[in-house]
């Protein structure tokens, strides 16, 4: 994954002025959001861009879209950032009640140390496949986002 964050992957940015500009508009909503209101900070950073000339004509043209689908997009990048926690804490209790269970299980097969160990192994290992293919799924859904956003500003 490329990270296109201000600051970041600087060879990239410099070939490419339309995406550093975006990174800096992406930049200012976030500074602006730990103190106004989303669709306040939004405004501010659409307006800021506009003076400084990053996006500018960009801006100025679609000025209603842009404040409207960043608006959108924070409240997703929202609503994600809580079904991750929700998800991690019911991976965490899963992972509770089998290793409970499988504690139990080991507890009353001592004598088949070794099965309960390979479930365990197995077990485990189906539990991390599971996260990867999360976290890939996940990793996919953003760079599929990315890559809209980058063909939107590429059109304009």
């Amino acid at each position: 994954m490329i990270n296109i964050n201000e600051g970041y992957n600087q060879k990239l940015m410099e070939s490419c002025q339309i995406l550093k500009e975006y990174a800096q508009y992406v930049s200012k909503v976030r500074t602006y959001k730990k103190t106004l209101k989303l669709n306040e900070a939004v405004e501010k950073a659409v307006e800021e861009c506009i003076r400084e000339g990053i996006l500018r004509e960009f801006l100025l043209a679609n000025k209603a879209e842009v404040v409207a689908m960043s608006i959108f997009e924070y409240d997703r990048e929202w609503e994600e950032e809580i079904l991750r926690k929700e998800e991690f804490e019911a991976g965490k209790e899963m992972g509770k009640e089998l290793g409970e269970k499988l504690g139990r299980k080991l507890g009353k097969e001592e004598e088949r140390k070794n099965t309960a160990k390979e479930r365990h192994c197995a077990d485990s290992e189906k539990m991390r496949a599971d996260s990867e293919k999360m976290r890939a799924d996940n990793a996919e859904k953003e760079l599929l986002l990315l890559k809209e956003k980058l063909a939107l500003l590429e059109r304009k």
